[in-house]
């Protein structure tokens, strides 16, 4: 496998806006076999993307590269995602754009389920995923309605078990997250959460990072982070914060603890990759990006009343030419160019320089609950 020259370590772990992104764990040169073998034997391969597949040189990884990430949501025995990212990695494999498909865009879906006699229609985006408990099934409607609405061929996928990802704050305690107002939560244990740069443990960091509905703030309409869009944000400060905290703990060069790394995401990640590449390979020709740096894009949409209810759609006229526009950015390596054109899109991630040291009330304790 060739790789880039230098001296390299790298341990990312990148997630959508949802939810959230792509998990990839690597080491410095010295120890890639022993990480490797470890990573070899943890992290599951699946089958995520069928047909819809990027032809890739596994033997000289050039960009540009389009991943899928689809965060899932464990629960009752089935399986069912929440969150769906395009991950955009530049031809010379430096920059990173992360497009967040809204849950609920108003979209075509190629299989609506029994209830619609397994037929086409407009519904939002995680309906594709609702049509059955088998995952094989409803993976397959999700990734056929996604490259139906944008034409943008992946060359790889991923599945992250958001909650059980989260388990990995267990390695470093605590992370900093911030909030940029008060937050109280909607999960029934009065925890209050407040303005500013806080840590968190994992049961606090996983219920700050689910909610969506407080997101509802005049300021957080004028900055396009309302709802989804504001949980989005804080599961990005969450991915940050964590590889910050593994990178500072050691996680990165000490073989025995990047294995603690790589067996805590053994049935949380699944990886779809070509044919003779493996993580650690990709993590070595990445270990450039930084993941301070990744670029986070909102689909150029607008919130609407549709027969399904209250729906983000993409408006004919300038929405549908910039979303058009983005999705030949994504295919085309023009990012930079889509970026500059269309500002108004690109969104940060709600961080908040402000530090506070207050400790967030209610039972730490508790469970959060899927909202």
């Amino acid at each position: 496998m060739a790789v880039k020259s230098g001296a390299p370590w790298w341990a990312h772990l990148m997630m959508y806006a949802g939810g959230v992104t792509m998990v990839v764990a690597g080491a410095t040169a010295g120890i890639a076999q022993y990480a490797l073998h470890t990573a070899n034997n943890t992290i599951e391969a699946e089958d995520i993307l069928g047909d819809n597949r990027a032809e890739m040189d596994v033997e000289n990884i050039e960009g540009p590269l389009n991943i899928l990430v689809l965060g899932v949501d464990k629960q009752g025995g089935s399986t069912r995602s929440d969150t769906m990212i395009m991950v955009h990695v530049n031809a010379d494999l430096t920059q990173v754009s992360m497009v967040s498909l809204p849950r609920d865009l108003y979209v075509e879906i190629p299989d609506c389920g029994p209830d619609w006699g397994n037929n086409t229609c407009m519904q939002k985006l995680n309906h594709a995923a609702s049509i059955s408990d088998d995952w094989d099934v409803t993976r397959a409607n999700v990734v056929d309605t996604i490259y139906n609405l944008t034409g943008v061929e992946f060359h790889m996928g991923a599945t992250v078990d958001f909650n059980g990802f989260m388990d990995l704050v267990d390695l470093v305690e605590e992370i900093e997250l911030c909030p940029w107002h008060e937050i109280q939560s909607i999960h029934g244990d009065n925890r209050v959460f407040p303005e500013g740069c806080n840590y968190y443990n994992k049961e606090e960091a996983l219920d700050l990072i689910r909610q969506r509905y407080p997101w509802d703030e005049p300021e957080d309409y004028e900055s396009g982070l309302w709802g989804d869009y504001g949980r989005q944000a804080m599961q990005q400060q969450a991915i940050k914060a964590l590889i910050k905290e593994l990178k500072a703990d050691g996680y990165a060069s000490d073989p025995t603890r990047l294995t603690q790394v790589l067996e805590g995401l053994e049935g949380k990640l699944t990886l779809d990759l070509p044919d003779g590449l493996t993580a650690i390979d990709l993590a070595l020709n990445l270990r450039d990006l930084n993941p301070e740096d990744i670029t986070s894009i909102r689909v150029p949409a607008t919130s609407q009343e549709t027969e399904v209810g209250s729906s983000e759609v993409i408006a004919e006229g300038e929405q549908q030419i910039a979303a058009d526009a983005l999705w030949d950015a994504l295919q085309n390596d023009t990012m930079t160019e889509w970026i500059a054109q269309y500002p108004e899109w690109v969104k940060q991630t709600g961080s908040n320089t402000t530090t506070t040291t207050e400790e967030p009330s209610g039972d730490a304790s508790s469970e959060a609950t899927t909202d």
